[in-house]
């Protein structure tokens, strides 16, 4: 969990959003993979080319830049709408997982976002602790009640999960599993129709990844998921 709350400061052109027990001395610097106090090394699988592993003072770390996926990254790569600090893709993802590391979900520590507004929109990224000795559920397709006890108290928590997929959960050494990207996640009590929908959206991951491998995963994670559901 996070000892301390976090704060805020100023930025150039924007503001960011740190957990002091991590961070001594916030500044841009958290979130240029150029700077050779990162250490950084891209992320090869996914991340759309904007996530980088870093290591500094507080440990080993991911660095994500947001990034429009679609169509829409025609237009603008990294540029979102201004519509108020609170609501930047990066400051609500740090506050999600702030939230449900209090609530002692298996999430990653938030250890500081950052935004630069220019105009009627902005850019961001976050800092995030990396989780050691982890694969995704799409490489070991195995730990179904783990992931279902993991998803189940996500949504007990009152969080959605906004792109539940196979890469989005992964499991460490002792078979804990544990959900990542929280990128426009939603705090709420998502109702039954929501809950089915981050399972199904799951199961259309793990069909994609694994054929049928991945739908007997996901009957067993659902089946699992029916049994905490009482």
């Amino acid at each position: 969990m996070m000892r301390t709350p976090y704060h805020d400061t100023g930025l150039a052109g924007g503001a960011l959003r740190f957990a002091p027990d991590c961070v001594s001395e916030p500044g841009p610097w958290l979130f240029d993979p150029a700077s050779p106090a990162l250490h950084a090394q891209p992320v090869k699988q996914g991340g759309r080319q904007s996530a980088w592993y870093v290591s500094g003072e507080f440990g080993q770390a991911v660095l994500r830049h947001y990034r429009r996926g679609g169509l829409v990254a025609r237009l603008s790569r990294d540029r979102y709408i201004w519509t108020g600090a609170r609501r930047t893709r990066s400051f609500a993802e740090f506050d999600v997982l702030a939230f449900l590391r209090g609530r002692g979900l298996n999430v990653p520590e938030p250890i500081a976002a950052a935004y630069w507004r220019a105009g009627l929109a902005y850019r961001a990224a976050l800092l995030t602790r990396r989780i050691p000795d982890v694969r995704t559920l799409a490489e070991a397709l195995a730990a179904e009640p783990a992931v279902a006890q993991a998803i189940f108290a996500m949504h007990e928590a009152g969080v959605w999960h906004a792109d539940l997929n196979a890469y989005n959960i992964l499991l460490d050494g002792s078979g804990q599993a544990w959900l990542i990207d929280f990128d426009r996640a939603r705090r709420m009590a998502p109702s039954p129709a929501r809950r089915r929908a981050n399972l199904l959206r799951l199961r259309r991951s793990l069909a994609k990844v694994a054929g049928q491998a991945g739908l007997d995963c996901w009957q067993r994670i659902e089946l699992a998921y029916r049994a905490l559901q009482g």
